[in-house]
């Protein structure tokens, strides 16, 4: 019975079963029939305590945040923030897919929020300009792994609660890795594009005047991260209320500033506000139930023994784990393989003296590169269901972009210097 509830989770997610419900079952299963001792209010009571926690509120919070910013004009400001800065290079329409995807993600946090809005936004306009769909579509989604990496990413959340470290330190150690994606993509792009002769979008540079009119214009949006992590830092709201914060800031700039935001717009915003939380909430609802079956098996200190048990040392270790967290974000959704995994490795990296917050921003990296990795990654099904690019086309094209992923992965893992510079200022 120790490792039923594993073996159903597999059965159920490989047979279509949504991963929540998939959790759910063997957990209920494993309480119900194995662990006959534990009464069924305990278990009734993790469902209800599991959701019941106030960071947890940040969620809602910066998901409302991000559909508001596609209607209030920052999304459309941020987009010509990046032509004029990438339009000219090499490859123009999709370099400014990369630069958007990491502009977008201090606000949006979430890739497939992120890759969905690309995909309908800029992919019809690469496809008209001569880029084939299935480099559109890959480009789009690759791009849209680095929007939970950088500030204020649900995932950043999520990990400081399970770990208990300072969500203002992973907030700002997301920057850099961030970062380097972003131009590991864009080299990449600029490779492809010089090869296959993909043009640019602007005929030249924008000029010093352009590109500063268009950074009065995009200010408000580039400034919101900035704003979150300052007023956390020295202690003006927590991470919950910067999330009520953000949402606030968003509506002022749709309303005030860009006059864009509107009362219809209300109804969709609120919508697609709740079935976005819904869908996360249950993921992490399930996966708390699943984790107490792991704890009352000891899979902890069971599996901590077995990877120490191959060397102890930290460097051997680390890629043990990327390994197992790249084959597993091949086949599981990104926030619930952080929900399900990040409570068992805590504990070995701890006694690894692993620094809490240098391995989270490996462990998220790593996760969103599983999101573009066949054959269930959640990004490259979401970026083809809306271009219409089949999964054989985007796999041809995607394998470059996985690859610049994999040495920023290396240099996360192993420069421990690069993550951990800015938190240390702190």
């Amino acid at each position: 019975m120790s490792t039923f509830p594993v073996i159903i989770v597999m059965v159920l997610y490989f047979t279509s079963i949504p991963i929540a419900f998939a959790l759910l079952a063997a957990g209920l299963a494993y309480f119900t029939f194995g662990d006959v001792g534990t009464p069924p209010d305990l278990i009734l009571q993790k469902f209800i305590t599991s959701a019941s926690s106030f960071p947890l509120l940040a969620v809602p919070f910066f998901i409302m945040a991000g559909e508001i910013m596609n209607y209030s004009g920052i999304s459309s400001n941020l987009m010509k923030m990046a032509d004029v800065l990438t339009g000219h290079l090499r490859g123009g329409l999709a370099q400014v897919n990369v630069l958007l995807s990491t502009l977008m993600g201090g606000i949006s946090g979430s890739a497939n929020a992120d890759a969905a809005m690309q995909s309908k936004i800029l992919v019809p306009q690469m496809t008209k300009r001569g880029y084939s769909a299935a480099f559109s579509t890959a480009i789009t989604a690759a791009s849209s792994a680095i929007a939970p990496v950088i500030p204020p990413g649900i995932n950043l959340i999520i990990y400081a609660l399970i770990a208990q470290v300072s969500v203002a330190k992973m907030f700002i150690a997301g920057y850099t890795p961030g970062i380097l994606m972003c131009f590991g993509l864009m080299l990449t792009v600029h490779l492809i594009a010089k090869k296959r002769d993909y043009q640019p979008s602007r005929e030249k540079m924008a000029s010093a005047g352009e590109i500063f009119t268009q950074f009065k214009q995009s200010i408000w949006g580039l400034l919101l991260p900035f704003g979150i992590i300052f007023g956390i830092r020295f202690g003006i709201f927590t991470p919950t209320e910067a999330g009520a914060m953000a949402v606030l800031f968003c509506i002022v700039i749709g309303v005030f500033l860009y006059k864009e935001l509107k009362w219809e717009h209300a109804p969709i915003i609120l919508t697609n506000t709740i079935i976005s939380t819904s869908s996360v909430m249950l993921i992490i609802i399930a996966a708390s139930v699943f984790g107490q079956y792991m704890s009352w098996e000891r899979i902890p200190h069971q599996l901590t023994k077995s990877i120490l048990a191959i060397s102890e040392s930290p460097w051997i270790i680390l890629i043990v784990i990327n390994v197992l967290l790249l084959v597993l974000g091949m086949f599981l959704e990104g926030g619930a393989l952080l929900i399900i995994v990040a409570p068992l490795l805590v504990p070995l990296v701890t006694t690894m003296n692993i620094d809490l917050v240098h391995f989270g921003l490996i462990m998220i990296v790593n996760i969103m590169i599983g999101g573009i990795t066949p054959p269930f990654g959640s990004m490259m099904f979401t970026t083809c269901a809306i271009t219409g690019a089949t999964v054989g086309e985007f796999v041809k094209e995607i394998w470059p972009f996985i690859l610049a992923l994999l040495i920023v992965l290396v240099i996360v893992t192993y420069i421990p210097s690069v993550v951990m510079f800015l938190p240390n200022l702190l």
